[in-house]
């Protein structure tokens, strides 16, 4: 069940909008958001005369740490580390719309840090809040890579690597085997990167950045397909003049 709920959420991602946008003070603190968007009209390709049919109403928002709190029967339950693990993202606030009427499905992800080192990877932040509400194993563990950041020295780094090859292998079979009628449709299925930094920016590893007139500011735009399929390709090495 895990495999096809995996598989599902692929499926689903690949009509989706994906922002991240990080803001890093001179004293290394700032800002991360994650926005998730449903992208309608490719949504609409994907999904075919169900479209019309979806009947779905939530509006939910959350702070992570209230799901350690609200279950700390569950959350002692977990091994040390996993609890530390949870506590990365104690200060995460999740804003959830989903509104079949509106046509409108985001989900947002939130944290203020101290330092880069201690942004959490947002994307997995709803399975570990299912694990906790429902005193599960770890689940987002069946995600085949990880996200980490750093910022040392006047470099910041985007560090993304491959944590389980069995189910990256199985990702990449899954949209190789992908009926050549989806791989038809014209998706907007973008995966983008907004970073700003306090000082101008000297070298940026990816070629394809675009920087801001100050040059404190760069975008990054990929296809979320390529993205899932490799990961990797989204790391990024920054350094500052």
């Amino acid at each position: 069940m895990k495999f096809i709920k995996a598989f599902l959420l692929l499926f689903l991602v690949s009509s989706c909008q994906v922002t991240e946008t990080i803001t890093i003070n001179a004293d290394g603190s700032g800002t991360i958001e994650a926005v998730e968007l449903r992208e309608e009209n490719s949504y609409m390709q994907l999904a075919g005369d169900q479209y019309s049919r979806e009947d779905v109403f939530q509006d939910t928002t959350y702070i992570f740490k209230d799901y350690i709190k609200k279950y700390n029967e569950t959350f002692l339950k977990y091994q040390l580390a996993e609890q530390q693990l949870f506590e990365k993202y104690q200060n995460v606030k999740v804003q959830i719309k989903k509104s079949s009427f509106e046509k409108e499905f985001r989900t947002v992800f939130n944290q203020n840090f101290n330092t880069v080192s201690e942004i959490a990877d947002l994307y997995k932040t709803e399975d570990y809040a299912d694990d906790i509400r429902n005193n599960y194993a770890l689940t987002a563990e069946n995600h085949y890579y990880k996200i980490e950041y750093n910022f040392k020295e006047k470099v910041f780094r985007r560090l993304v690597s491959i944590t389980n090859p069995i189910e990256f292998q199985n990702a990449k079979d899954w949209f190789a085997n992908m009926d050549p009628k989806y791989k038809s449709l014209k998706l907007t299925q973008t995966y983008t990167l907004r970073y700003h930094f306090p000082g101008k920016i000297k070298s940026v590893s990816n070629e394809k950045a675009i920087l801001s007139s100050d040059k404190k500011s760069l975008i990054l735009e990929f296809q979320l397909s390529e993205c899932l399929q490799n990961p990797e390709m989204t790391s990024l090495e920054v350094v500052l003049e």
